[in-house]
């Protein structure tokens, strides 16, 4: 997704790189793709056979709600920050539909983009939830979204998720589990470090849920707040550097 980015918004290049992630081990730690759902499988063959129409490539089955396209869905915050909520709001869909096409992914990667804009604008993470909660609630209302699926987000959008009981907050890789864990996981530490470990030490799809946690903690604490021997670890680390110096430049950041 950052790597598209880098050339501008195209969900065809986006798609492609899609398809050399799979086949070619494009961008891959370790020159190996070690894991894909068979949601996102579905959706790259269907790019891969070369559709012309890449947001309707994901399916749109309410079983097919896995988490992966939350778990890529942040660079993209840095093209439709300065965009109206309608704009910032198809743009979302259409890319989290590259893979995951059901209404429920989009208005999780939605619920995400919208309260990480929150922190890019300087809220404080209390204030961003209730802010978002009531900037989201109102737009898939006025958008007419099925009742049903409002309630789906209930915890986020009525509730405040950071009281609830560890042991009732799931992680499994359904989109609603790893965008509720992550948002706990957040809310309920101070620091990047015990953001992530909170959410690794959850279990289940362990990775994920870090991975969605660490992107708002990196937003809100900064590069820096990520303990140096984790920084020093990462695979590919210069490789990552070079891509977010680049991203940065085409954003204008």
């Amino acid at each position: 997704m950052a790597e598209s980015l880098c050339l501008g918004y195209d969900l065809n290049d986006l798609g492609k790189r899609f398809v050399m992630w799979y086949d070619e081990n494009y961008w891959t730690a370790d020159n190996e793709v070690f894991d894909i759902g068979n949601t996102t499988r579905n959706a790259i063959d269907r790019l891969r056979r070369g559709t012309q129409t890449p947001w309707l490539a994901g399916d749109f089955e309410e079983d097919c709600n896995g988490n992966g396209s939350l778990m890529r869905i942040m660079p993209l915050l840095f093209y439709i920050r300065d965009f109206d909520i309608e704009k910032r709001f198809a743009h979302i869909k259409d890319v989290s539909a590259v893979t995951h096409g059901h209404i429920r992914s989009k208005i999780a990667c939605f619920y995400y983009l919208e309260y990480a804009l929150e922190l890019l604008k300087g809220r404080d993470k209390h204030t961003a939830y209730a802010n978002t909660a009531k900037t989201v609630y109102d737009h898939i209302v006025k958008k007419q979204i099925a009742k049903s699926e409002v309630d789906k987000f209930a915890s986020l959008l009525k509730e405040d998720i950071s009281k609830k009981d560890v042991e009732s907050i799931p992680s499994w890789g359904y989109v609603m589990n790893t965008l509720q864990a992550s948002m706990y996981c957040f809310l309920n530490t101070d620091n990047y470090k015990d953001a992530t470990l909170m959410a690794v030490n959850l279990g289940n799809d362990a990775d994920t849920t870090a991975a969605v946690t660490g992107g708002l903690a990196g937003l809100y604490y900064g590069f820096e707040s990520i303990p140096e021997k984790w920084r020093n670890e990462v695979k590919r680390s210069n490789d990552i550097k070079n891509l977010c110096d680049r991203l940065a430049k085409a954003m204008g950041i």
